[in-house]
């Protein structure tokens, strides 16, 4: 279950199997599916959580010149179709 906190975020808490349930409405913005991989990173501000690119082979048929935030818009939209395919081809 989640709360609000205030106009930056949403409260979670952890199970005592350390799991955390992502609110439905930041898994919805973010495009977060059972199954995607996230990447928990320690920083000076405390921890940040992104969803994984999956880089083992991403820029195979992307020029190097391609900057990198370009790169992860073309994956994003890579995965979306993907996952939209698989929808489709689960649902009778």
């Amino acid at each position: 279950m989640s709360t609000d906190t205030d106009n930056e975020g949403k409260t979670t808490r952890i199970t005592r199997k350390g799991q955390v349930t992502i609110p439905k409405e930041l898994r919805e913005e973010f495009g977060l599916e059972e199954g995607d991989e996230l990447r928990w990173e320690k920083t000076e501000e405390g921890i940040r959580v992104r969803k994984t690119t999956r880089s083992a082979g991403r820029g195979m048929l992307v020029d190097d010149d391609v900057p990198e935030e370009k790169r992860e818009e073309m994956a994003e939209e890579m995965g979306s179709e993907i996952r939209e395919k698989r929808r489709s081809e689960w649902q009778p």
